[in-house]
C-alpha cells in the first residue's frame, strides 16, 4: 500500500482458489475472478500471490455520533444516538453517490486511520453510545472487519446496524446476521436494467438479501432515492411497493428520499416535492403502514401516523422528535393499537 502499512491487510473470508493463482471472490454477487495483483470491482479486495486479501481491515475514513434517524431508522429505538464508522470503497458505481469521495477511492490513496474492534468498543463505552452503525460507504466490502467488530460489540451488549446497498451473497450474510440487529437497505431502482447498466449491481440479489434479513428477524427499513427520469415512474414504483408489501409486510418502513445534484449527476434537477408526495400516496394506497419522505425538512411526510386510526403519533423535524403519542408499550394513545417499533423512545442516561 502507499503507506507501506500491513495492518490494514487481512486474508479475506469468502473466496475460492483456482488454477494458476486465480481466485474468485464469493462475498458479493459479482463473484469477481481475479488474477494475481488484480483488485475487485470494489477496489478493496485484492489477489496477492493466489490468495484474496482485504486492504481495509480497520481502515476508518469517518467517525461520528449521529441520531439514529439519520440512517434512516425511524422504528428502532427512536431518538437514540448511534456511533457511526465507515471505510472506503463500494461494490456499486452509483453516479449520484453523496459519499463518492470515500466510496469511489482506492485505499492506497486514502489517508485513513486504523481503529481496531477493541478501539470501537472502548470509544462507545467512553461516550456512552449504545448502538453502532457501519455506514457512509458500503459496509459489505468491509466484511472481515465488520464481522469481527460486530461480534465483539454484541458480546459487550451493544446493538449493531448496517446501512447498505444489500449486494451480498446469502452465505456470508447468514454468518453476519446473528450480530446485526437492524438494517436500512437502499433499493435504488426497481428495474434490473438500471441496476446492471448504471448502478453496476444485480437487483434480484439485493431483494433476496433483504428478504433473508427479514426472515432472520433483523429489523429492516428500506430507502428509495427518487431520481427524476431514472426511477420515478408510477409503474416502476408501484411494482416496488407491491414487492415490499408481499415480501416484507406492511409494517416494514419505507423511506422516500429526495435527490439532490451530486457527483456525476451534478447537472440533474432535484426531485420535485410533488413527485415524492405522489409516490408517498401510492405506497399508502398499496397498503404500507409507514411511509416517509426524507430530505424535505418540515414536511408532514417526516411524521409517523397510526395505520389504524390515522392520528399523528410521532412528529419530527429533520432528525428531532418534537411530539410523542405512544405509551410505554408503543401503543397508540388514541386507539390503543400496537405500533411496530423496536425499543422505547431513547432517554439519555442520567
Amino acid at each position: 500500500m502507499l503507506r507501506n502499512e500491513t495492518r490494514f491487510i487481512r486474508e479475506a473470508k469468502y473466496y475460492e482458489k483456482l488454477d494458476k493463482q486465480l481466485v474468485r471472490c464469493l462475498l458479493c454477487p459479482w463473484k469477481c475472478l481475479l488474477d494475481n495483483t488484480q483488485t475487485g470491482l470494489c477496489n478493496v479486495r485484492k489477489n496477492i500471490d493466489g490468495k484474496l486479501y482485504t486492504l481495509i481491515y480497520g481502515l476508518v475514513s469517518s467517525v461520528a455520533i449521529d441520531p439514529i434517524e439519520k440512517k434512516p431508522l425511524f422504528h428502532f429505538y427512536p431518538g437514540a444516538p448511534i456511533f457511526s464508522i465507515s471505510s472506503v470503497g463500494c461494490n456499486f458505481k452509483c453516479p449520484w453517490c453523496q459519499n463518492w469521495e470515500i466510496s469511489q477511492v482506492s485505499p492506497e490513496k486514502f489517508p485513513g486511520e486504523y481503529m481496531s474492534p477493541e478501539d470501537v468498543v472502548k470509544t462507545m463505552k467512553n461516550y456512552k453510545v449504545p448502538f453502532l452503525a457501519f455506514t457512509y460507504n458500503e459496509p459489505i466490502i468491509w466484511y472481515e472487519y465488520m464481522y469481527d467488530t460486530a461480534r465483539l460489540t454484541s458480546r459487550e451488549g451493544f446493538k449493531n446496524v448496517i446501512v447498505s446497498n444489500g449486494h451480498i451473497n446469502i452465505e456470508p450474510l447468514d454468518e453476519l446476521i446473528p450480530y446485526i440487529h437492524a438494517a436500512n437497505i437502499d433499493v435504488k431502482a426497481f428495474n434490473p436494467s438500471t441496476y446492471l447498466k448504471i448502478i453496476r449491481g444485480k437487483l434480484e440479489a439485493v431483494l433476496d438479501a433483504i428478504v433473508e434479513m427479514k426472515r432472520k428477524k433483523i429489523h429492516v427499513e428500506t430507502t428509495y432515492l427518487v431520481i427524476p427520469g431514472l426511477n420515478d415512474t408510477e409503474d416502476e414504483f408501484r411494482k416496488m411497493t407491491k414487492w415490499h408489501l408481499d415480501n416484507l409486510g406492511p409494517e416494514t418502513p419505507l423511506h422516500l428520499s429526495r435527490f439532490y445534484p451530486m457527483y456525476k449527476y451534478s447537472d440533474k434537477p432535484s426531485t420535485p416535492v410533488e413527485t415524492l408526495e405522489k409516490l408517498w400516496s401510492i405506497a399508502k394506497e398499496e397498503g404500507l403502514f409507514y411511509v416517509y419522505i426524507g430530505n424535505v425538512p418540515w414536511h408532514k411526510g417526516e411524521n409517523t401516523y397510526c395505520p389504524f386510526c390515522g392520528k399523528l403519533l410521532i412528529r419530527r423535524i429533520g432528525y428531532d422528535i418534537l411530539e410523542w403519542n405512544l405509551d410505554e408499550e408503543n401503543r397508540c394513545k388514541y386507539c390503543g393499537k400496537k405500533i411496530h417499533i423496536i425499543g422505547n423512545r431513547w432517554k439519555k442516561p442520567s
